[in-house]
């Protein structure tokens, strides 16, 4: 099984634990590599947090496979960077028998 149109350029980051300067760390986003995926939207969603209408997209993001353990394999506790939008992972599953692609289940992270 191929996937047709690994055509966005994703970055993949984790979070690092980086220096303050005042003897302490603060956590920042570090960039690990770049992949080539395609992205699904799914269905949105709407919902009322406080004073705030929050608006929720998943997105189903396909890469080539690495290995487990493999430093290029995202992970749940990772992110994808396409400039300025952030994709969170939340599950990442093989795509096919062969496991020659992965299947990441994402959603938008909003900021502002």
């Amino acid at each position: 099984m191929t996937v047709r149109g690994l055509n966005r350029r994703l970055v993949l980051e984790e979070p690092a634990r980086v220096a303050d300067g005042a003897g302490g760390f603060t956590e920042a986003w570090v960039p690990i590599g770049v992949v080539w995926a395609t992205l699904k939207p799914g269905t949105g969603r709407e919902r009322i947090g406080g004073n705030l209408t929050l608006s929720e997209v998943p997105y189903r993001i396909t890469v080539r496979a690495a290995p487990f353990g493999a430093p290029s394999r995202p992970r749940p506790d990772q992110r994808f960077r396409e400039g300025a939008r952030l994709f969170r992972i939340l599950a990442v599953a093989d795509h096919d028998p062969d496991r020659a692609y992965l299947t990441c289940h994402c959603t938008e992270e909003v900021s502002g």
